[in-house]
């Protein structure tokens, strides 16, 4: 009868212990749209994600793969040459073509996600205000952003609301590189107000 109970406790453990290894597991979920795919635990983004991107003739490319769990940058897809405002050195700020632009973790996609919130202004509505704003702010060399400004103001309310927009954007930023080295550069976010 020992040995029966015995049977049943170490049953009992092993099938116990079983569930525990298969729960964390069933708690994650694959996300896949039509601009990422990747595995998520509790909502969290977790593991390497793919972020796609569409060609002039439709073809679904990779534009980014980020690793959430190390919040490493393996690899992106470039884009066009832009000249960018850069700190080469400290306090010593010129245009260049960084090696590796900044690039919000996601790609475009995901940061259109954001600009599209934008309310259009009463005011700018009964003026038949349109145009675009441009808000420009810095990407320091851990990805954060700070000193945001306008560069191009159309009025009737909407500059406000661009800069509303633009702080809204969440830190998720990999910083641009010029060679090996992570460097600050101030970086131009447009925010087109059009009436239908």
């Amino acid at each position: 009868m020992q040995n029966f109970t015995r049977l049943v406790v170490v049953t009992w453990l092993l099938a116990t212990s079983w569930l525990v290894i298969i729960t964390p597991a069933k708690a994650q979920k694959l996300r896949e749209t039509k601009y990422e795919h990747g595995m998520l635990d509790k909502n969290q983004k977790i593991g390497v994600w793919e972020y796609y991107g569409y060609t002039p003739s439709g073809e679904k490319v990779v534009v980014q793969r980020y690793d959430h769990a190390q919040k490493q940058l393996l690899y992106f897809r470039p884009g066009a040459e832009v000249l960018y405002h850069a700190e080469i050195g400290p306090g010593q700020w010129k245009y260049v073509r960084p090696d590796r632009p900044p690039l919000f973790i996601g790609s475009d996609a995901a940061l259109a996600t954001y600009t599209a919130k934008l309310v259009y202004p009463e005011l700018a509505l009964a003026r038949n205000i349109q145009g675009k704003v441009l808000v420009a702010f810095t990407i320091d060399t851990l990805g954060h952003t700070t000193g945001h400004h306008l560069v191009q103001r159309i009025g009737g309310g909407c500059d406000e609301e661009a800069m509303r927009i633009a702080r809204t954007v969440p830190d998720q930023w990999v910083p641009a590189r010029i060679g090996t080295r992570a460097v600050a550069v101030e970086y131009e976010l447009p925010l087109n107000f059009k009436l239908q």
